[in-house]
């Protein structure tokens, strides 16, 4: 395998720097990206981590070689940067890792208007010329080059992320946010600032690619452990979580307990459908059965996708969807140009808490109904091999395979689906009953690991 067969993933690109991501393989995406675009204009934006200035520097370079404007943003989160592309019509590159640890770092690429870009929809294309740029067989640096040039869109982005409230309707709150010094840092303080009610609290604020307190990954329960300290030390009403890009954000309650992706996906569901009742909302095929049935309740319509960005925001163009979320705390909006972001979603859940004058714990139980295993990883050696062996076993059930393979038993369901990077197989199971839930979990994996 080449080095871009190993970063290049289904969604996005990840490696570690600079043993598989350095200043050669940046200058050969920026290649690969400025062909693809087909654009006068790209632009670029990078997250805190160290080795961010050096790749961005090689990307950009390898764009302008091709005759194509950068227009850097600098330090970005992602979904400013997806905002930057929907507001200019530009093709965009975020340069960050996401929630990975310290060593890596990455790419998510975007068409104009925020469209996104999977393996699928041109990623692999990116990734062929990038190939043959390292082999010495690809576009060379033409006569004229393109020109760089800074740009600052924060201000921009926060007013259209207070475009989603009515910030006036707000009762006084206090709220503390854990960024995980990451991106959240500089974006989070900025669009609370503006917010009178609300009093605000920023845990690990500082950009910091080192990641010195705890990992920026929300999902792993331990790393929001500092955040439900504080929210219940503090006497906070809210807590968020949001990942080292902060599109995600994960919510914990003023107890202490964090809602799951599919809770939250659920009460933003509802809100939206209040007031835009029949419309469409999307949810990932690993959403609690929860989701669908509160969509349905409320009037709309529920549309089943696979897992990931690039898929979900292609579902949300092509079925007119006004809201779409995933398990993993990803929420997209039609209006933030089908692309995800944890603000809007923060700023929406303190919405419903003003607008039902409820607390949070109390707020989440209608949409809490069953039991769920989380997401658990075997190693295998052989993943479709042990999926269908596991479709056999399980053949008197209702089965599809739109993403790995789904069994609906009545009463319980679960999803089995290979990872896309490493050979593992990602179990997610939801029953009735946690005596439920744990019991076909422990059939299940004993299944698995006997395949």
């Amino acid at each position: 395998m080449t080095v871009l067969d190993l970063i290049v993933k289904a969604y996005d690109i990840r490696g570690t720097v600079p043993d598989q991501l350095d200043a050669d393989v940046a200058h050969a995406l920026g290649v690969g990206f400025a062909q693809y675009s087909q654009s006068d204009s790209v632009l670029v934006a990078r997250d805190m981590r160290p080795t961010g200035p050096e790749l961005v520097e090689a990307f950009s370079a390898g764009v302008t070689g091709q005759g194509v404007d950068v227009i850097d943003l600098g330090l970005a989160s992602t979904d400013l940067l997806y905002f930057a592309a929907g507001a200019l019509d530009s093709p965009g590159a975020m340069f960050t890792a996401s929630h990975n640890p310290a060593q890596y770092n990455g790419v998510k690429f975007c068409r104009s208007g925020a469209k996104p870009i999977g393996i699928e929809t041109g990623l692999a294309t990116i990734r062929d010329t990038a190939a043959a740029v390292l082999a010495g067989s690809g576009p060379v640096a033409g006569p004229a080059r393109g020109r760089r040039s800074e740009r600052d869109m924060l201000d921009q982005f926060v007013e259209h992320v207070l475009s989603f409230v009515d910030p006036s309707t707000f009762r006084p709150m206090k709220v503390v946010a854990d960024t995980a010094n990451g991106m959240g840092g500089l974006v989070v303080p900025a669009v609370f600032e503006r917010l009178d009610m609300i009093e605000l609290e920023v845990m690990y604020g500082e950009l910091d690619g080192s990641f010195p307190n705890h990992p920026a990954d929300p999902l792993q329960p331990a790393n929001q452990r500092d955040l439900r300290a504080r929210v219940v030390s503090g006497g906070f009403d809210i807590g968020l979580a949001f990942d080292g890009d902060a599109d995600r954000v994960f919510v914990v309650d003023e107890t202490g307990n964090g809602l799951s992706g599919s809770t939250t996906t659920a009460i933003l569901a509802a809100a939206v459908l209040r007031t835009n009742p029949g419309s469409t909302v999307l949810h990932n095929l690993i959403c609690s059965r929860s989701v669908p049935e509160t969509v349905r309740e409320h009037g709309g319509i529920p549309v089943r996708t696979r897992v990931g960005h690039s898929y979900i925001k292609e579902m949300m163009a092509d079925t007119g969807a006004l809201f779409g979320g995933e398990h993993s705390a990803h929420y997209y909006f039609a209006r933030n140009y089908n692309a995800d972001s944890g603000l809007i979603a923060s700023l929406l859940v303190i919405d419903e808490l003003c607008r039902t004058e409820q607390d949070l714990s109390v707020l989440r139980k209608p949409f809490e109904r069953y039991a769920a295993s989380g997401e658990i990883n075997t190693q295998v050696d052989d993943a479709l091999a042990v999926i269908d062996d596991i479709s056999e076993e399980y053949a008197d059930f209702a089965q599809d395979r739109l993403d790995g393979l789904t069994v609906d038993c009545g009463s319980w369901w679960f999803n089995l689906r290979p990872s896309n990077t490493e050979p593992l197989l990602r179990l997610n199971l939801e029953a009735s009953t946690r005596d439920d839930c744990d019991r076909y979990v422990a059939d299940l994996l004993a299944s698995i690991t006997r395949s």
